[in-house]
C-alpha cells in the first residue's frame, strides 16, 4: 500500500508548486506526522478496558500505542497523578502513509452518510484535526474484541505555513473535504 506515498513523491510536489506559486521545492509544505488519540474519560480506572483501547489503536495504527499518564492530581475528576488518561500513537515515514491511505481509501467510505471530513478543523498553523466517533469503522478492528466503542481524535502535522497550504496539500492527497453550503 504504496500508492500514496510514491503519489506524495512523484505528483504532489509539481501540482503543490504550480497552485501555491512556490518556485523553491524546499519551501512546499510536506507530512511530518500523524498523532491518533484516544481520551480514556471514564474507562481510565478499568485496566483491562485501556488495555483493549490500547490493543486497538495499535491494530488500526501498526504501531504500539502508548498510554498517556496524568501529569497532575485533580479531586475534581477523580485524577491522580500517574493514572492512565489516554492512548496515543504517533505515525512517521511509510506507518503514517500506510495509514492515511487506508483512512482515505477503505475507512472513510464505510463510513454511513458520509459528507467528507469537516474544513474547519485547522489551526492555522498548517496543522489539520478531526475525530471519528468509533473504532470500528477500520477493517482491522474485529466487533468481538471490543470492550467498549470508542471514538479518536486523528491530527495531520505538516509543515505548511498556513492553513491554506495546508489543505492544498491534503487535498491533493484526496482528503474527503466535506463540500462547501
Amino acid at each position: 500500500m504504496y500508492a500514496l506515498k510514491e503519489r506524495y513523491k512523484q505528483e504532489i510536489p509539481r501540482e503543490l508548486a504550480e497552485e501555491l506559486g512556490i518556485t523553491n521545492p524546499h519551501l512546499l509544505p510536506k507530512l511530518e506526522k500523524v498523532v491518533i488519540s484516544v481520551g480514556a474519560g471514564e474507562y481510565a480506572k478499568e485496566a483491562k478496558i485501556m488495555q483493549n483501547i490500547a490493543d486497538t489503536i495499535s491494530l488500526i495504527a501498526g504501531q504500539k500505542a502508548i498510554m498517556t499518564k496524568a501529569k497532575k492530581s485533580v479531586a475534581g475528576f477523580k485524577m491522580r497523578e500517574g493514572m492512565p488518561m489516554g492512548v496515543k500513537v504517533t505515525l512517521r515515514n511509510n506507518n503514517m502513509f500506510n495509514f492515511l491511505e487506508k483512512l482515505i481509501v477503505i475507512t472513510l467510505p464505510r463510513v454511513k452518510d458520509f459528507r467528507g471530513v469537516p474544513r474547519n478543523g485547522f489551526d492555522g498553523r498548517g496543522n489539520y484535526s478531526f475525530g471519528l466517533t468509533e473504532q470500528l469503522m477500520f477493517p482491522e478492528v474485529v466487533y468481538d474484541d471490543i470492550l467498549v466503542t470508542h471514538g479518536m481524535n486523528i491530527t495531520i502535522v505538516t509543515s505548511a505555513q498556513d492553513d491554506k497550504e495546508a489543505f492544498k496539500l491534503l487535498e491533493l492527497l484526496g482528503m474527503p473535504f466535506a463540500k462547501r453550503r
